[in-house]
């Protein structure tokens, strides 16, 4: 560990992203900001900077507690950031809309049978077949 690193090595290294490059084209993209900024890939990141990292719909707030250039174990990687109280609450808060929102949609059930699928194409058609 060092005193720093790039942003988007820290990023794959802590485990917000599944590669490199992904980490890069977020941070590249405006996704990552460090203490409110937005920067470019080659940033170096130091202990005590506050990353806002947004990950599809999710945003994140994490403060940056060690610092490392290569991917480790799931346990190293968790130890490399601490997050926000703040953060937590809205992702879980976004997590439980989503699902409430899920259980809103009805189901339609099994696809049609042939049989069904035929009776229906005679309803659209106008032509109902007697049973």
């Amino acid at each position: 560990m060092g005193d720093g690193a790039r942003i988007d090595k820290w990023l794959w290294a802590a485990r917000f992203f599944k590669t490199r490059s992904a980490a890069s084209d977020a941070v590249a993209g405006g996704h990552v900001h460090v203490d409110g900024e937005r920067v470019k890939p080659s940033r170096t990141v130091r202990v005590g900077d506050r990353l806002g990292i947004m990950i599809g719909t999710v945003r994140r707030t994490v403060v940056v507690t060690g610092v490392a250039e290569r991917r480790g174990p799931a346990a190293v990687a968790a130890a490399l950031y601490e997050e926000t109280p703040e953060s937590k609450a809205r992702r879980e808060q976004q997590a439980l809309e989503r699902r409430l929102a899920g259980e809103a949609t009805f189901d339609l059930g099994a696809r049609p049978t042939k049989q069904e699928r035929r009776r229906l194409d005679a309803l659209r058609r106008g032509q109902r077949r007697p049973r």
